[in-house]
């Protein structure tokens, strides 16, 4: 039976996941997938309960939504691919010295589309002493329209993910003040389901997150150039410089994980942004919303690199 795998919204960050469908990961490894796409990123664990999809990949960030809005959930992620924070801090100016202060008393534009970039960063400020409510932000404003702002002066400071980032750096009209990914491990994607679907075809999904991991060891051993061409195919729209350029500095920034183990550092940040941002009363333990098993069993294998 066909694995139905959704995509919770198109964006460089998860290269890993294109790569494998474009490379032929699963298809090598005995699976035939069916790739579809999520109507918005809010609703994407709908088509999980309705039974529509199979599995998706997106945050945790999800997951644990889920837990605090439905008590039938029963979701648990099991191939992690994004293992750091991609967004970036974009100032008009140059800040070779940036801290967290520096934004207070600026004009900043945060991420509208979905809440995971703002709950990090309001969770680095806490832990910088600083009130992230004192802080005055354009909240409902899309990345493109945050880049165009940044451009015409409108802000100062804008929060932005791959190519916007990349593109504004590279017409040096805007300049890195903070690459999110320098706090260290926080869960940003993985592969979820419902238990209910993870049990019964465990052996299917073993092959899914195989799949993964052979990728994963692509991407790490080779070029930007190679992993563009490879996806060039999902982002019709970026000039191919411009996703090399993307996805090189994505790559030194660690954010693709070397194995599609989630680890538990990584998901308490995320846990912690999450609750003390006051978006879940409660958020899901690491033992209840994350199983880690598929992934172990595959790293122990120790199966080969996807041929280049």
């Amino acid at each position: 039976m066909p694995i139905t795998l959704q995509e919770n919204l198109r964006g460089i960050l998860y290269t890993p996941f294109y790569a494998a469908l474009a490379l032929g990961a699963y298809r090598r490894e005995g699976v035939e997938v069916g790739f579809v796409s999520a109507p918005e990123p809010a609703r994407a664990v709908e088509g999980l309960f309705a039974g529509t999809v199979d599995v998706a990949w997106g945050g945790p960030m999800r997951v644990m939504q889920t837990y605090d809005r439905r008590p039938d959930s029963d979701l648990v992620c099991f191939g992690e691919a994004v293992t750091r924070d991609p967004f970036f801090l974009i100032g008009r100016e140059p800040r070779p010295d940036f801290t967290f202060a520096d934004l207070y008393g600026k004009r900043i534009a945060t991420v509208s589309e979905v809440p995971t970039p703002w709950l990090c960063l309001q969770e680095d400020l806490r832990r910088a002493g600083l009130d992230p409510d004192a802080l005055p932000r354009i909240s409902d404003q899309t990345m493109a329209d945050s880049a165009a702002g940044l451009r015409r002066g409108e802000f100062d400071v804008v929060q932005l993910f791959q190519p916007f980032a990349e593109e504004l750096i590279a017409a040096a009209h805007g300049h890195l003040w903070y690459a999110a990914a320098t706090r260290g491990p926080t869960a940003y994607t993985s592969f979820y389901a419902p238990r209910a679907t993870l049990t019964p075809r465990r052996e299917e999904l073993k092959k899914l997150v195989r799949g993964l991991y052979r990728t994963q060891k692509w991407l790490h051993a080779s070029s930007p150039e190679a992993i563009a061409d490879a996806v060039q195919s999902f982002f019709p729209a970026v000039p191919a410089a411009l996703l090399q350029a993307a996805i090189a500095r994505y790559l030194e920034l660690g954010i693709w994980g070397d194995n599609p183990i989630l680890p538990r550092a990584g998901y308490e940040r995320l846990r912690a942004g999450l609750i003390s941002g006051r978006f879940v009363k409660q958020a899901a333990p690491f033992e209840q919303a994350v199983d880690n098993t598929l992934a172990e069993e595959i790293v122990r294998e120790d199966p080969p690199a996807l041929p280049g």
